[in-house]
């Protein structure tokens, strides 16, 4: 074991001491906590020299200085440039020639990246042999020149290029010919390539494991290609609307290893096809059915010899009560089912489907608003292992069912109870899951602190929680969530129109605090968010809009303390151009909404745009596009930041009561 030599200057450090590889074991363990390592190698000079050689993954906010950053890790596989909106050709070539990081580099992620070029993949390709993952995602410029540069990676193995709508069979039958050894192929929404290219791919890549081409124009003409892969895991069809029951048909007479297939909102998909995945897909796992033909008893019957089929996705179909009766009485090792927005989910057909399943462990009902206590009772009757639970505007549930629910599912982790009628004797019931972690009681109008003092006291490992406009929640609700819940990273408390400063004092004492939502809340004033910014130095998102109290003294904390922002919306607040300048210190700031602020000068404006360099997304209010210079808007814009322009006109917000009213008269029009 290599230990660092000890000089006589450095008697007095024992961490000299040590071998790296006891230090590397400590490293390991911080690795989630950017900010823990970061401190680490602080430590001493040996510990910041052992941190730079253990580090193999790097995710930084600018590329122009890679060089040095490269130069002081030299041992780096994974690089992620998905923070940095503009990767010109330079950096790739700077890349791909450094001595230290272009026989080591396996992993380059450019998924929100822009302003390269076929030069700079090529470089990259060749030059780095060692390549096997390339996430070009949303690289809308991209033609087939790119994807040929991309091919030229022999040793490739993972290939990600959602979105790239400019890419044409051409290009895919480049990197089907120069790319073997691919394993994960992801096409999504490539609009340009169709049949010739996927069948290219599948003929040419015979190791895919996963094949993405969901919303390809693609037809049945490439399934008998796709079939013929020994290896195929995972296939992703979704909105692929000419694939037919015949395309579905030839599927069968292959694929032997498929776990994972998803249909959804393949509209040229009938009952007939169906029966064609019961008898081909004998290893299948998971099952997305979304948006596609009614769940009926014969479309069910189809999928009895399913025997290992463990999640199925039927979101947004219209389902009947025989054909909730007959998934009940097969695939009997279903561990997860999800029935969002599915009209015609009733208590007599759910019933009997959770009564059979009770191994489930996920069970999504969100906006299934027929179903009542009955479901409820059966739910928590059978399904006592149940970890997830989401039942968004279940509105003919009452109160009383929400006992059954803490009384029995022991087990919960996330539970969802948006919209629903859930009050304090409820979550006095629901603070009895002590392994509870996601929370959400968004618009839920009965509770009150009483109910969320319950939570605090008995759910210490909750780390989401979502009271959007859940009006009855007070300061003193929330310090009492603060006190029992401190590994708290995201709290939502938009529009509860009582909470004040004191809470947000309160949650500054949960230092893993990364999201906030304040926006609606009037009582809320800058020496709150001063608070929080002192202490949550690794709070990402904040969300003031609307908190007119709010005014240039908060921004200043958030300047000096919240050097992890990455977005914030300061739409109605009392920020001035002082204020908004100010925040351009944040080195990580990428995401501004900025409408409706009186304080706010073009020129003033400007200068906030101009100094905050890392700018990838910023919302204003139209009547500024024709205030600012045009030079600064295509300098920005070459930059890298995106503007959307609104012309929102101001909205008098309305009393939680009369919203949830007129949020209720839209779901019955729809």
């Amino acid at each position: 074991m290599k230990k660092q030599k000890i000089s006589d200057d450095d008697n007095n450090n024992p961490f000299d001491a040590i071998s790296h590889e006891i230090v590397f074991l400590i490293l390991d363990h911080l690795l989630p906590h950017s900010l823990d390592v970061k401190s680490f190698s602080l430590v001493c000079k040996s510990f910041y020299s052992i941190e730079s050689l253990h580090r193999r993954h790097l995710r930084p906010l600018r590329t122009h200085h890679l060089p040095s950053v490269l130069s002081r890790y030299p041992n780096l596989s994974r690089l992620d440039l998905s923070l940095c909106p503009r990767v010109p050709d330079s950096t790739l070539h700077v890349l791909s020639s450094s001595p230290s990081l272009s026989p080591s580099l396996r992993s380059i992620d450019l998924s929100r990246s822009r302003f390269f070029t076929p030069s700079g993949l090529s470089s990259l390709a060749l030059r780095c042999s060692n390549l096997v993952d390339v996430d070009v995602s949303n690289a809308t410029d991209m033609r087939d020149a790119g994807a040929a540069a991309l091919a030229q990676a022999k040793n490739l193995e993972r290939l990600r290029m959602a979105r790239c709508k400019m890419v044409t069979d051409i290009g895919i039958g480049c990197v089907a010919v120069g790319c073997r050894k691919l394993k994960e192929l992801v096409l999504k929404w490539c609009l340009g390539v169709g049949d010739l290219g996927v069948g290219l791919v599948a003929v040419k890549c015979r190791d895919l494991r996963t094949l993405d081409v969901s919303y390809l124009p693609i037809s049945n003409k490439c399934v008998p290609s796709i079939v013929k892969l020994p290896y195929l895991e995972d296939l992703f069809l979704e909105g692929c609307y000419c694939i037919d029951d015949d395309g579905l048909a030839a599927l069968k007479d292959g694929c032997n290893s498929l776990k994972t297939l998803d249909i959804s909102s393949c509209q040229s998909i009938s009952p007939v096809g169906i029966p064609s995945i019961g008898s081909g897909y004998a290893s299948l796992k998971r099952l997305n059915l979304s948006h596609g033909i009614p769940v009926t008893f014969a479309l069910v019957t189809g999928l009895k010899k399913l025997s290992m089929l463990q999640t199925l996705k039927l979101d947004g179909c219209m389902v009947t009560i025989s054909g909730l009766k007959a998934l009940g009485d097969c695939c009997a090792s279903l561990t997860e089912i999800s029935l969002s927005k599915c009209a015609g989910v009733t208590d007599e057909g759910l019933s009997y489907l959770v009564t059979k399943h009770g191994q489930l462990k996920k069970l999504d009902l969100t906006c299934c608003r027929k179903i009542t206590e009955v479901s409820i009772a059966h739910i928590t009757r059978s399904c006592t292992a149940l970890a997830s639970l989401r039942m968004e505007s279940c509105t003919l549930v009452p109160k009383e069912a929400f006992v059954l629910i803490g009384g029995r599912c022991a087990y919960l982790e996330e539970l969802d109870l948006t919209d629903n009628e859930i009050d304090d004797e409820g979550l006095e019931y629901i603070s009895r899951c002590t392994r509870i972690k996601v929370l959400k009681l968004g618009i839920c109008l009965n509770i009150t602190d009483r109910g969320l003092s319950c939570i605090g006291a008995s759910c210490p490992e909750l780390i989401e929680l979502d009271l959007y406009r859940s009006a009855g929640v007070t300061d003193a609700g929330i310090s009492s969530i603060a006190r029992g819940c401190p590994n708290l990273e995201m709290i939502n408390v938009a529009y509860c129109n009582d909470i004040t400063d004191t809470s947000l004092t309160s949650l500054s004492k949960c230092l893993s605090l990364n999201t906030l939502e304040c926006r609606g809340c009037p009582l809320v004033t800058s020496v709150g968010i001063s608070a929080i910014a002192g202490s949550c130095r690794q709070l990402t998102k904040l969300d003031i809009k609307k908190c007119g109290n709010m005014d240039d003294s908060a921004m200043i904390p958030l300047a000096h303390y919240s050097q992890n922002l990455r977005q914030i919306n300061l739409s109605y607040t009392s920020v001035t151009d002082v204020g908004l300048l100010s925040l351009a210190s944040v080195s990580c700031l990428q995401s501004m909404t900025i409408l409706h602020l009186k304080g706010l000068t073009a020129s003033g404006l400007a200068a906030a745009l101009l100094a905050c360099g890392g700018l990838t997304k910023v919302k204003l209010q139209m009547s500024f596009r024709s205030m600012l210079p045009h030079p600064l808007l295509n300098h920005l814009e070459g930059r890298g930041c995106t503007f959307h322009w609104r012309n929102k006109v101001f909205q008098v917000e309305l009393d939680p009561k009369c919203w949830k009213i007129q949020l209720e008269d839209n779901n019955t029009l729809q």
